[in-house]
């Protein structure tokens, strides 16, 4: 029998709605200072979908850029998994929806519902299926959101940071020795109520009085988060460089979910990982759950700073409570004088890139999973 092959990301592909929101408009809302939210969180803008728009509209846009970039087509895809906190609804999965608008016709499709660690667990299936023998090749894996609907504008440990987005990848076999390394996931339920939209389930069905009460929307104790974050990353990472017998000095690039800037390079800091090998975009985006794992894996394809043979070490974090880390050996690359305009063509694919801001405020409040 052969060995089962090694699985890798062929290609990405992003979208984020046409509407950007301001801290200015944010700050009324939530009765803060837009200052405020920048020495709190770093966030300068977020996406928010247009009315008309579901998760899944945003999911299929990113799956077709990054079936695109790969130069396939849907229907080279055997599996599409679907990472996400707020579905079109409650069921069926927003995968079939995606799978139906991409054409995807001989893809398996199903979501899975991990937070904001979503699309490491996600990749983890898909790596897992590929290399299991049963016949399919390529693998789509998309982080999607549509946190605005789920978000009480004036809740300011909340509102300033959630936003909506998706981002995609194309797996596929890649050279022996290189793509994923085995994913290591881990989850702590005792923490479920930490971060969650507690209403519109089998538990709190939605009612006249859970939309009175604002039960429909994302409630977050954002101390409890912060620490669980600082506690959990040095932990994630550890995990991935021994059982890869790596050092930190061996990582090109930290590839993670962005609760928001400020903790983000905190984190890293505290590690030891200098910020030029952290990819840092919650600054354009706020929080995206599922999708900001991706999306900043596709950002810093785009941008050039992924090379072939470039060691990224993979973090993630979410509600529930979950986790889960990874080394993936990168294997595509494109010249930097080939690049496009890094997501300004369209109304689904976000805006010109910014340097992340260095408040003074060291220590952030809180921010979400």
């Amino acid at each position: 029998m052969s060995p089962a092959p090694s699985i890798g990301v062929l290609a990405t592909g992003s979208c984020l709605p046409e509407r950007i929101l301001t801290n200015d408009e944010v700050a009324e809302a939530a009765g803060v200072d837009p200052d405020w939210i920048v020495q709190r969180t770093g966030v300068l803008r977020r996406h928010i979908a247009a009315p008309e728009q579901a998760a899944s509209d945003l999911a299929a846009e990113a799956v077709r850029k990054a079936l695109t970039a790969a130069g396939l087509p849907a229907s080279a895809l055997g599996l599409l998994v679907l990472a996400t906190s707020t579905p079109d609804e409650l069921g069926p999965s927003t995968a079939c929806r995606v799978q139906a608008l991409v054409g995807a016709d001989n893809a398996v499709a199903f979501d899975v519902a991990a937070a904001c660690s979503g699309w490491l667990f996600a990749a983890r299936v898909a790596r897992d299926w590929l290399r299991s023998g049963t016949g399919e090749r390529y693998a789509a894996v998309v982080g999607v959101e549509v946190y605005s609907r789920f978000v009480d504008p004036a809740d300011r440990a909340t509102a300033v940071l959630f936003a909506d987005g998706a981002a995609a990848t194309i797996l596929g076999p890649v050279p022996p020795g290189t793509g994923f390394a085995p994913i290591r996931l881990g989850s702590d339920g005792t923490g479920a109520g930490d971060v969650l939209i507690p209403a519109g389930g089998s538990r709190l069905p939605a009612s006249p009085q859970t939309l009175a009460e604002g039960r429909h929307k994302v409630h977050m104790d954002g101390r409890v988060v912060r620490d669980f974050i600082l506690r959990i990353f040095p932990k994630v990472l550890g995990d991935a460089l021994n059982r890869n017998g790596l050092r930190l000095a061996d990582v090109d690039l930290l590839v993670s979910h962005q609760p928001n800037p400020l903790l983000l390079r905190r984190a890293a800091a505290d590690a030891g990982l200098p910020e030029d090998r952290v990819v840092i975009v919650g600054h354009e985006v706020g929080n995206i759950g599922a999708a900001s794992l991706p999306y900043a894996l596709a950002g810093a394809d785009s941008d050039g700073r992924l090379r072939t043979g470039s060691r990224v070490l993979v973090t993630a974090f979410g509600a529930g409570l979950t986790w889960g880390s990874t080394i993936l050996t990168w294997t595509r690359a494109r010249p930097r004088a080939t690049l496009p305009a890094p997501r300004t063509e369209s109304a689904c694919t976000g805006t010109p890139r910014t340097e992340a801001p260095h408040p003074d405020t060291p220590h952030p409040e809180g921010a979400p999973l």
